[in-house]
C-alpha cells in the first residue's frame, strides 16, 4: 500500500489507512513507538502498549508499576478541623 508523507504544520506526517489500524487495535490518541532500522533504510511503527481505551492520560497498572518497592506508605496528618467538617 502507498501513501505520500504530507506538510502538517511545523512537522511532517502519514496517513495510516484505517483498515490498517482496525487490524493492529490502534485507534486515535494510542500510544505508539516508532523505530528505525539499524542500517537507516526502514520504519517500523507498533503500539506501544496493549491497545485498549484508557479514560485519562494514565492507567493505573502503569501507576502502580512505578511505585518503589521499598515505598512507606502512612497517613498524613492534616491538623485540626477548620469548620463544620467531621473528624
Amino acid at each position: 500500500m502507498k501513501t505520500t508523507l504530507q506538510k502538517w504544520g511545523n512537522s511532517q506526517g502519514v496517513r495510516v489507512p484505517k483498515v490498517i489500524l482496525d487490524t493492529i487495535g490502534l485507534e486515535v490518541g494510542a500510544e505508539i513507538e516508532i523505530d528505525l532500522s539499524d542500517d537507516g533504510s526502514a520504519i517500523t511503527i507498533r503500539p506501544s502498549v496493549p491497545s485498549r481505551p484508557v479514560r485519562g492520560r494514565y492507567r493505573i497498572e502503569d501507576l502502580v508499576a512505578r511505585i518503589p518497592r521499598d515505598a512507606k506508605i502512612e497517613e498524613i496528618g492534616w491538623g485540626e478541623a477548620q469548620g463544620k467538617e467531621v473528624w
